[in-house]
Parts: structure tokens; sequence; C-alpha cells
């Protein structure tokens, strides 16, 4: 059975980065001070850990577990915490989850293996589940993954299935497509009605929160968790005039971060811009990530002072 009170994961959710010392170990330090940091802005109500931008695949599986648990240390009881699993292997996968139920996570998110890109069918997709799903009691959220990363996207077949999974109660929908979006959240509301479709487009969140969504799990929110915040109430109660002001300021970042070739950037592109506000230390990312070139560290900071955040 699905959890009946789904609602209590409505809103937006910063998904955190993982700062590095110099040695590229883990800085728990600042990791913890830059999830309390982003975690004390109002109306945010709980982190994503270990998503794309925290670099979940290329942490060791004792990472992923240490980074859980700071996040805790950070946070306290006061927000949720999702945790998210990447593995090309459901078994690995579940043991991940237990891993994150153990450091006291509240729910999980399962991402589709990268080898998807290439080669999926209906039975992998809903066999790994299943096997993450039983591997713990927590909450389920499941990753749809772009419509430019080949079978990582569901298809509509799918996505009915795994939304019937038991304890499944959102979906971060990061089609990057506002058709593709309005598609899935047609397909849940028949199939699953209870099963929250947050928007996670940076580049989309004003169209996609008009469309309809129950909240974000977004990485843009560790730079700009205001603004998104700002964006979701504004819509909520109807004032576009309030809600473009805020588009205004989430755009040209996003498009900045994200939307730039290539994509792969986008995490080193989110650290530098936190290194230039002041907020992080370094902005090292792991190999294969190389430092950004100069020339894209200044084009960062020219954007930041174009929206008056630098």
């Amino acid at each position: 059975m699905n959890p009946a009170n789904t609602a209590a994961f409505h809103g937006i959710y910063p998904s955190t980065l993982c700062p590095f010392k110099p040695d590229y170990s883990i800085d728990e330090h600042v990791l913890e001070r830059h999830i309390a940091e982003v975690t004390a802005v109002a109306g945010i109500v709980g982190i994503l850990c270990n998503g794309h931008a925290g670099e979940n695949y290329l942490l060791s599986r004792e990472e992923k577990r240490r980074a859980i648990e700071v996040a805790r240390q950070a946070m306290g009881q006061r927000g949720i915490i999702v945790a998210g699993i990447n593995s090309e292997s459901s078994l690995a996968a579940a043991e991940e989850a237990r891993d994150a139920a153990l450091a006291r996570a509240d729910a999980i998110m399962i991402f589709p293996p990268y080898s998807w890109a290439v080669s999926q069918d209906a039975t992998m997709a809903i066999d790994h589940h299943r096997i993450v799903g039983r591997a713990t009691d927590l909450p389920i959220m499941l990753f749809q993954g772009s419509v430019h990363a080949g079978h990582t996207a569901y298809t509509p077949a799918v996505l009915s299935q795994l939304v019937r999974i038991p304890n499944v109660v959102a979906i971060k929908e990061g089609s990057w497509e506002t058709s593709a979006y309005e598609a899935t959240r047609r397909t849940v509301r028949e199939e699953a009605p209870q099963v929250a479709v947050m928007a996670s487009g940076d580049e989309h969140l004003f169209s996609c929160f008009v469309l309809g969504s129950e909240g974000s799990l977004v990485s843009l929110a560790v730079v700009i968790p205001g603004a998104i915040v700002a964006l979701d109430q504004a819509v909520r109660r109807g004032d576009l005039a309030a809600a473009r002001a805020a588009h205004e300021v989430i755009y040209p970042l996003a498009k900045a971060i994200y939307g730039t070739p290539p994509g792969g950037h986008a995490t080193a592109r989110l650290k530098t811009c936190l290194r230039l506000l002041g907020r992080l230390e370094r902005d090292l990312v792991r190999p294969p990530i190389a430092p950004l070139e100069n020339s894209e560290v200044e084009r960062l900071r020219r954007m930041l002072q174009a929206v008056r955040l630098l």
C-alpha cells in the first residue's frame, strides 16, 4: 500500500552538492554548513541528498551513507531527507537503500542506471524498482529522465506500472520539456493520483508550475532557494506578476548552468557559483569532470551580477 499521507512530501527540496577537500575526500564540515544554510530558508521542506548534483555516480557506497549522516546532523529533525539511490546493479542499489534507512533518511529516490540510456525494457525497469523497494520500508520517489537522455525517460506504459509499486509517493519529473511533463502528470493522475509529480527542469519551472506541480527537487535551489520558493508560492496564489519576476532571476541562471553545452559541466558550474557567492571555499569536482575554464568562470560571474546576486 502507498502511504496514506503522501502530501507530507510536497514542497521544495534543494538537490545539495558534495564539497571536497583538495585530496578529493568529502569535506564533511563544509557539507554540513552547506546543508544547514539551504534548509534554513523559509519554504524549504527538505533536501535531495546524493542526487546527480551531489555527484552520486562518483561516490562510494560508504561516502553516500556518510553524506546522509552528515545531512541528518545538519538538519536534526526539522526537514525531510530524500536519499538518491544510483547504481547499475539492482542488488547494489538495494544495499544503498538499506544504508539510507540506517542513516535516517526519510525517503529514497531511485535513479535509472546510466546504462539504460542505451537500452532498457519494461521488465528491467520494473524489476529494478521492485528489488530496491523491497530492501526498505522507506517511501520511494521515482526519477523521470530527460527526453534527451535515451531510455532513462520511461514510456507511459512503464510509468503506469512504476507508480503502482508499493510506497511510491512522488516523481522528480526531469523530462526537460513541458509537453512531456504534462503527459507525465496526466498519466500519473489517471493511474495513481496520490503520487506527487514534482517539476524539476530548472529552465522550465515557471511553465511547469503553472501546469501544476506538488513541489520540486532541484539543484538550482542551492544557489537561489528563495527565488524557487517565491515562484512556487506566487503560482499557487495566482500572482503571475510575482511569478514572472522570480522567473526572471531563475531562467538566466538555469540557462547558464544547464542550458549551455556541455551539460556535464552543470555541477561544476553550481559549485563555482557558490564559491563566487562566498558559500563554498572550493569548487572542486571529482575527475573525470574537469575544472571550469577561466572564461566560463567569468561568464558565471557576470550572470550572477546581472541577476543582482553578486
